[in-house]
């Protein structure tokens, strides 16, 4: 199986389910992007990985996968998109162990997989069937208006408060574990920052 490398593009919420979102990934070497609908908590766990400046005050499910890994000496060499039936990606975490070179293949859900691969600096692939597929030739800038096009044009909901009552609203948002609204937070501070 010839397999092509995905990154992620960006994450958004899906018009098809409420509460879930799509995860655009997009070849390396050419501009088609594979959209996968994942769940909200997925979401949640893929944005904040990403995130670097962002930490959980208790670890998520990931992080404590991970931490484990780690633990024994275990390492996640990429992600692979193996299969795509009836809707649904099925995906294989690949581990080794340093004192091996034995590929061992676990079968995950794919939000899941990703989750864990962008821990571990990991790559993700698929194969050219799937993108052949499922893929789509669509420019992020399109994925971008569909988003803000999808959100009410209005003023941000922290625009009354100075930087500082920002700083400790987050400071409070990460102790209550609602990533969402630190991010949200976050961006605020730095949109003004640039201004």
């Amino acid at each position: 199986m010839e397999l092509i490398q995905l990154i992620i593009k960006g994450i958004s919420s899906s018009q098809v389910q409420t509460g879930a979102y799509a995860l655009i990934l997009q070849e390396t070497e050419r501009n088609k992007k594979l959209p996968i609908i994942i769940g909200s908590f997925e979401a949640q766990s893929i944005a904040l990985a990403l995130e670097k400046d962002i930490k959980s005050t208790r670890p998520l499910t990931h992080d404590l996968f991970v931490s484990m890994a780690k633990e024994f000496d275990i390492k996640v060499s990429r992600v692979e998109i193996y299969k795509l039936q009836a809707g649904v990606f099925y995906s294989n975490i690949v581990f080794v162990q340093s004192d091996s070179a034995t590929e061992i293949f676990i079968d995950s859900r794919t939000s899941d997989a990703i989750a864990i691969a962008i821990r571990f600096d990991a790559p993700i692939f698929t194969s050219k069937e799937i993108i052949n597929k499922a893929g789509i030739e669509i420019e992020i800038e399109e994925v971008e208006k569909i988003i803000s096009e999808q959100k009410p044009a209005s003023k941000s909901i922290f625009h009354n408060q100075s930087i500082k009552e920002l700083e400790q609203q987050i400071s409070s948002a990460l102790e209550e574990e609602d990533y969402e609204k630190a991010a949200l937070i976050r961006d605020e501070i730095e949109k003004r920052k640039l201004s």
